[in-house]
């Protein structure tokens, strides 16, 4: 699935493409394994609704937010393999979806590799 920048609702070839992140997530391509795919569409859901040029960013903030939870509770057994294995493709597919924009890419993953490397955020307060 490819992203466009300007959020258009079709290519050049004519081909409908998503409007909203939420598209987006449907429509993967490969569709990851069905309980994979489950989960990121329920982790991206509060960003859903946003243009598809926010789906780097939905990604990135669902990917953080769900590892943030699990390193603060300590949960990295196998019971939460889903889950790490969700923050893993939340932050491929933000920068997936971010390589439309190529001039952002280096302050892009600089912002996210910050953000990440400051998590879990109970023990910065």
């Amino acid at each position: 699935m490819t992203v466009t920048v300007t959020g258009s609702a079709s290519n050049a070839t004519g081909t409908a493409q998503a409007l909203t992140v939420g598209e987006w997530m449907a429509r993967m391509d490969p569709v990851p394994p069905p309980a994979l795919h489950g989960r990121l569409c329920e982790l991206v859901a509060p960003w859903a609704a946003l243009p598809v040029q926010e789906v780097p960013e939905a990604c990135l903030n669902a990917g953080e937010r769900l590892l943030d939870a699990l390193l603060t509770s300590g949960s990295t057994s196998r019971a939460t393999a889903l889950d790490l294995l969700a923050v893993d493709a939340l932050v491929t597919y933000a920068f997936q979806a971010a390589a439309d924009d190529p001039a952002r890419l280096e302050q892009r993953a600089a912002r996210a590799m910050a953000r990440i490397a400051a998590l879990p955020a109970a023990l910065q307060e």
